[in-house]
């Protein structure tokens, strides 16, 4: 004889409580036989359809999805297996930054900052601003570490609050075209060495907070554009990159100086 479960004993094995097992029958995604009074009870073939929901909601998929995947309208899995990992590598990445933040700012208090509520909902809301884009982490993640990156946020928390990254990034661009434009030339022209002291001249939101090893960090991430895993766009082309080290190390050979931390070495970002 075929074995029934009555809506409570169904509630006691899976931990799933009466209301849950309401609404998704509900919703259509189970559909419990009805014997005599009109008792719910759940045979072998509504139980296998019971714990397939249970799973694909684990996996996080939607009441939606769960649906169509089980009335088999939804021919493509790997497509839709593809669309969910893609969701939850995102959560993870927003959950990842998410706890970066709240570890930077318990640091701070742990070194007796006095932070309040309205300070900690100020950088929150900064660090919101500068979630990282997928293809940029893809390309930080290769020359930073989980902690180095960390530090980054904790030394831009102070300094980004009013920083108009839209308009920095325009400026990047359109010193990027006029050297673009201006090439070739000496490295060593004055017109070269005026764009070497533009260059820099952007880079002092991120030279004057750098630590040398984050500038170094940088400088290897810049060097190797060519071999990064992910299209990323730093505002300036290789081509460009590589001419303003050759400017600098014009400047340097002349025994000219940068503008910068003394740390500076020949190299820049």
């Amino acid at each position: 004889m075929m074995e029934t479960l009555e809506i409570g004993e169904v509630a006691e094995r899976t931990g799933l409580s009466h209301r849950a097992l309401r609404f998704y029958e509900a919703r259509g995604l189970v559909k419990p036989l009805r014997v005599a009074g009109e008792r719910r009870v759940y045979g072998p073939a509504e139980l296998a359809r019971l714990n397939a929901v249970v799973a694909l909601k684990r996996a996080g998929f939607s009441l939606a999805e769960i649906g169509r995947t089980l009335a088999g309208r939804h021919a493509d899995l790997s497509g839709l297996v593809a669309a969910q990992i893609a969701d939850l590598n995102r959560k993870l990445d927003e959950l990842t930054a998410s706890r970066g933040l709240l570890v930077t700012v318990q640091s701070r208090i742990d070194r007796g900052e006095p932070i309040d509520v309205a300070t900690l909902c100020s950088l929150i809301r900064t660090g919101e601003r500068h979630v990282e884009p997928e293809n940029w982490k893809a390309v930080t993640d290769r020359y930073f570490t989980p902690q180095e990156k960390a530090e980054w946020r904790e030394k831009f928390a102070d300094v980004t609050e009013d920083f108009d990254q839209e308009a920095y990034g325009a400026q990047w661009k359109a010193l990027s075209a006029r050297i673009e434009a201006a090439m070739p030339m000496d490295p060593a022209s004055v017109e070269a060495q005026g764009f070497v002291d533009e260059w820099f001249a952007l880079l002092k939101p991120f030279s004057r907070i750098a630590t040398p090893a984050m500038w170094n960090g940088t400088v290897r991430m810049y060097q190797n554009m060519d071999k990064w895993p992910a299209k990323a766009d730093p505002g300036f082309s290789a081509e460009v990159w590589l001419f303003i080290q050759s400017a600098t190390q014009a400047r340097r050979a002349a025994g000219g100086t940068i503008e910068g931390p003394p740390w500076m070495t020949g190299s820049v970002a």
